[in-house]
């Protein structure tokens, strides 16, 4: 055989294996949407580098609205979530789209504003304060974006007995994500609702001195819980359900669970853990 043909031989080897290693490793990766919050806060950088060291599986995700989120799953354009609207969660189970859903860690949700607070809503519970942001007109800046903060401000408009404000001047849906949100609120001198996270990322970046502060708080309602959600093999069966298993497990594993206990900014707790 000429040398010509081993070295050729040789050749195809070497780029069959390139390919074949390739394939293996595109199989054993995962990818992930979650919502912009666990993505802002930088709490995915700080975890996830752990979780790839552990478990040897690349991770990749894609921050979205948990609503557009829920949707890349149905679509089996992901291989697991990682989202905070229950009730969409449940409901997305039931439908046959997801299989597991597993409690991770909470914070909760906040209305922030400007510091002369023209509302006057400071203190309030949630309901009385919508109700004085409507009465007053305040400018209130809504993500509009199916999020699953915007799911749960649609929730409080209505618990307070308002019917879900659209058109009116003084709501504007900015179709952004969180961050995003909260400097145009900041620039319209207005009040928006956030997550505590987001909230504390947002401080930091103004060096710890944010021109919007926290005007309500504490309600039950206002929690905000975190949950890791599988794809049903049955909808999605090329979706690597194996890997988002282990993906579950770790994010409930002790050692995961410190981590987010000790993820924190400006001295602040931004997640609580509580996997069971």
């Amino acid at each position: 055989m000429s040398r010509k043909k081993i070295l050729t031989g040789i050749l195809a080897f070497v780029f069959t294996m390139i390919l074949a290693i390739g394939a293996q490793a595109q199989t054993k990766s995962l990818m992930m949407a979650t919502t912009t919050s666990t993505d802002n806060t930088g709490l995915l950088d700080y975890l996830i580098p752990h979780f790839e060291k552990e478990t040897g599986i690349p991770l990749k995700w894609t921050a979205t609205g948990t609503g557009k989120a829920l949707k890349l799953g149905q679509n089996c354009d992901v291989d697991v979530l990682l989202v905070h609207a229950p009730p969409a969660e449940k409901k997305y189970i039931a439908s046959g789209y997801g299989k597991d859903r597993r409690e991770i860690m909470y914070n909760d949700f906040i209305i922030i504003g400007p510091k002369n607070d023209p509302a006057g809503i400071k203190g309030k519970n949630i309901s009385d304060a919508l109700n004085a942001v409507k009465s007053k007109q305040a400018v209130f800046m809504s993500r509009g974006d199916d999020s699953g903060t915007n799911k749960k401000e649609k929730l409080l408009w209505k618990n307070a007995g308002i019917q879900q404000p659209d058109k009116e001047k003084w709501y504007v849906q900015t179709g952004q994500g969180m961050l995003a949100t909260i400097n145009v609120a900041q620039e319209r001198n207005g009040y928006t609702m956030t997550d505590r996270g987001t909230y504390i990322k947002y401080q930091s970046t103004k060096g710890g001195n944010a021109p919007l502060k926290i005007l309500v708080e504490g309600d039950d309602i206002l929690l905000n819980q975190y949950s890791v959600l599988t794809l049903d093999p049955k909808n999605c069966p090329n979706a690597k359900y194996d890997l988002a298993l282990k993906f579950s497990d770790w994010m409930a594993s002790q050692n995961a669970q410190n981590l987010i206990k000790d993820f924190r900014l400006l001295g602040q707790k931004l997640f609580i853990p509580n996997a069971e």
